[in-house]
């Protein structure tokens, strides 16, 4: 007659020898010897850490936290970083200085944030694998920094632009433009002194700029004359045209039969 064996795990089987109970219940137990528990062995056969050797892995993993002192090397306040002189680091003198990079968003300050060269600081700071870096950034004795006087330079508000006048290009006059001129089409002339003989590029009369000419330029001395060229060729139109006016207009007079 066969038997139900229930074991101690709560398997039970049929055995056709009721005297082989204690022999499946210790082959049971073998089978089950070696299982993983829950909250044993993890998988792998590797044991699980306790929470408190974690931790303490945890904590040499995380960068050191160290305070240091000393002054501004350079800050560029377009980019928003620069460069600290460390020459004291937890109390002790730092010879050479150390280098210590600081970007805006760790100064401690109002308004636009910057830091002016030689400035003094104290700071927070931690290694890192592309070197040192502040992570708060006070003045002496914990107070707000300074910055720098310098801002950086953008574009040029629209409203603080020199606005441009209404001047017609036809006749030269200041109130309308080219295409609302009742004049006719006028020849071309001089933008800089109205003069119709030379354009604006060779007015003799429109000042130059001293990087425009100069004895280091190989052309300096055949642009010179060719600027007094044209200041003859002007000056001799303008007499001959003068000369002209005042010649009274003679008359022939008609022979009487």
């Amino acid at each position: 007659m066969s038997e139900w064996i229930t074991s101690d795990t709560g398997i039970q089987s049929c055995d056709p020898n009721p005297n082989s109970g204690a022999t499946a219940e210790a082959s049971t137990k073998s089978i089950f010897k070696n299982r993983p528990f829950r909250g044993g062995p993890a998988k792998g056969g590797g044991v699980r850490e306790e929470p408190a050797k974690a931790a303490e892995q945890e904590d040499r993993t995380r960068p050191q936290v160290l305070s240091g002192s000393g002054f501004c090397k350079w800050f560029n306040v377009r980019m928003g970083f620069g460069f600290i002189s460390m020459t004291n680091s937890e109390g002790s003198p730092v010879e050479p200085p150390l280098d210590v990079f600081v970007h805006q968003s760790k100064l401690v300050m109002e308004g636009f944030r910057s830091l002016k060269e030689g400035e003094q600081v104290e700071f927070t700071y931690k290694k890192s694998s592309k070197g040192l870096e502040s992570l708060r950034v006070t003045g002496p004795g914990g107070g707000p920094c300074v910055g720098s006087e310098r801002r950086p330079k953008g574009k040029v508000p629209l409203q603080k632009r020199k606005p441009k006048g209404d001047r017609c290009y036809n006749c030269g006059g200041l109130d309308h433009h080219a295409k609302e001129c009742g004049l006719p089409p006028q020849p071309k002339k001089c933008h800089y002194c109205q003069s119709i003989t030379h354009m604006m590029a060779q007015c003799p009369h429109k000042p130059l700029a001293p990087s425009a000419l100069g004895p280091q330029d190989p052309h300096y001395h055949r642009k010179l004359e060719q600027i007094f060229a044209f200041a003859l060729i002007s000056l001799s139109t303008s007499l001959t045209n003068q000369s002209v006016n005042k010649i009274p207009m003679r008359t022939k007079k008609k022979k009487s039969k």
